[in-house]
Parts: C-alpha cells; structure tokens; sequence
C-alpha cells in the first residue's frame, strides 16, 4: 500500500497555512474629537500598605476568592469550600471581548475548560490564603501595583468605548468599500495526494524502494478507470488535503496544479521528503467577500480601531492639561548608580 499524506506531509504541500489577515485602510475610520479630560484615574499614594491580616483575599483577588452562599441550583461548580455560580460565570462572559464571547458560544467546551481554570485558580487561592502569603509587604506591594494598573487600565476602557451605534450602517459601507483589495479571496483548490517518503538524505536501498513505489503508484494510475484514491488508500486517511488558498500552496506544487484540468492528476513531484503526486479534484474561482460575509468581522475592527483612536485621543488631552515633568538628570544618575 502507498501512504497517504498525514499532517507532516500537508505541511510540506502547504506554504502558508494562515488566511491573509485584512487591514482596514485608516482614511476609512472618521478621526476622533479630543475628550475633555477626566479627573486623574489614579491618585498616588504614599507607600503601599500591606494587607490586613483577614481570612478574604485582597481586592486584586477578591472577585475570584468569592465563596458567597448560593441556592444549590444556581452552582454550576464547586472546589473546596467556594462555588462558581451561575451569576458569577456569566458576569465572567460578559467581561470577555467579543471575539472571545463569540468562540464561547460557538464551542460550548470552552466554557468547560474556562470554569475548570476558575476552580483552579480557587484552589491556589485558599491555599495562599490559608498560609497568609498575601500578607507578606513585598506581595502586598505587589498586589497594589496590580490593582492601580487593573483600574487605570478599566478606566480608559470606559472613556473609550465607542457609541452603541458605532459603526453606522453608513460608515460600514465606506469602510467595506476601501476595504476591498484586503477582502479579495484566492483562488482555492481541492486537492488529493499519494505521498512517498524519500528524504534526499536516505541511502541508495531506501531511494531504490520508493522508486519502484512510485512506478507501482504510476502504473495502476494509468490503468484505465483507474481510482486515483483507491490506489492508495489506507485504513485510516483518504489523502484528501481538502480546499487550499493559491498563496498557501508550495510553488513547487502550485506551478504543478495551475495547469492541471478538473480530475487530472499531476507527474510525480519531487520534494525533500519525497514524492507527491497530486490529484486536482475542485477548483474554486478568486472572488471578493461580501459585506454580510464580513459584517461581524469589520464591525469589531473599527470599533477597536475607534477605541484606540480614543484612548490616545483622551491621554494626549490629560497630559496637555496636566503636562509631566521629568527630572532628567536625576533618571540618568538612578541608572548610573545602579550599574556600580
């Protein structure tokens, strides 16, 4: 029997297995108006303090500590003493991004998987708490760093979220519209394989074998009516590499397949690995995404391009008020005394 190619052997065939990512052209996405700025998110203080000796957790780890009392239909899980409700899960949901609530509704075990990593999180949680471990200065201080950049960082979330109603159906044309050389689809083809390992390396006996393979493998293609996924079938694999973008296809084998019509198959082709002939079962013409196609896709792009826009927008007006003042000379002489 002739080996079908598994996954190293797609790998071999593939060139670039990522489909190409799109940019939106910035001219698409209207410039944002400076925010007057808002009180200073953070106000420093002195020296942290450290964390009162208390059976809860510190505010940083407060939120997953949570062993609050609940109706036993409302758990969903339970580790030790805590339980992760039903509430709590979906106010972790509701936290994530939109690509991350997305995934979460298309592939249920990753909720699975996400409370799994919630009670393990709790375990860790009781047992640093049990041993007073956050009570030490240097984690505390630790802590509170981690707290005042969780703030800030929530903070210039909520001053730079976008309207609801941003993008207008209007402005989502526009964008589409400038969009539409990034929004070109490939042309795509579905291909089989019959593989035959032959590293360039391998001694004389082992390039003799697959070479009579190979002649094996020809001979019974071209026998009439021949089935080209019959000849080297196996138990386990097909050989169908399924539909493949142009660009992400070796130039090796590209080349081969460009000229091949629909059902040919092509002359062996010799790679570092081995052999690869291939069957050219489909082909797909290049085409351009049509807005509903991308919808969701664009939506979360300029909304994220807006948010950053902003963000930036809002920082560089809070500084313009309240301008730093950095002591250079100090900075260098820190720096200086530290390399002594």
């Amino acid at each position: 029997m002739f080996k079908i190619a598994q996954t190293a052997t797609v790998a071999t065939v593939v060139a670039l297995a990522a489909a190409p990512v799109m940019a939106l052209a910035q001219t698409a996405v209207p410039p944002v108006a400076p925010q007057r700025a808002a009180p200073a998110p953070v106000k420093p203080k002195p020296a942290p303090q450290p964390v009162a000796a208390a059976p809860q957790a510190p505010a940083a780890t407060q939120g997953l500590a949570s062993s609050r009392a609940a109706a036993s239909d409302d758990v969903v899980a339970k580790v030790g003493s805590t339980n992760v409700t039903a509430d709590e899960l979906r106010a972790y949901v509701a936290a994530l991004g939109p690509r991350e609530q997305t995934a979460f509704a298309k592939d249920p075990a990753l909720l699975s998987q996400a409370v799994r990593m919630l009670l393990a999180n709790r375990l860790v949680l009781q047992e640093l708490q049990a041993k007073k471990w956050d009570q030490q200065p240097t984690v505390a201080a630790q802590l509170e760093r981690v707290r005042e950049n969780a703030m800030v960082e929530l903070y210039l979330q909520s001053v730079s979220t976008p309207p609801a109603n941003f993008p207008s159906e209007d402005e989502l044309q526009k964008v589409y519209d400038a969009n539409r050389a990034a929004l070109l689809m490939p042309r795509q083809f579905q291909l089989a394989q019959i593989f035959i390992a032959a590293p360039k390396d391998a001694d004389k006996a082992t390039e003799d074998k697959a070479k009579q393979e190979l002649d094996e493998a020809l001979r019974k293609l071209k026998a009439p009516g021949a089935d080209f996924m019959a000849v080297a079938r196996t138990e386990t694999d097909t050989g169908d590499l399924g539909w493949l973008a142009e660009t992400q296809i070796r130039p090796e084998i590209r080349s081969q397949v460009m000229g091949l019509a629909k059902n040919a198959v092509s002359e062996p082709i010799r790679l570092d690995d081995g052999w690869h002939i291939l069957k050219l079962v489909d082909t797909k013409a290049s085409y351009t995404r049509t807005l509903p196609e991308v919808r969701e896709q664009l939506v979360q792009q300029i909304r994220a391009e807006r948010a950053n826009l902003m963000r930036r927008a809002y920082l560089a007006e809070l500084q313009k008020q309240h301008p730093p003042v950095l002591n250079e000379l100090a900075l260098s002489n820190l720096f200086e005394a530290s390399r002594k």
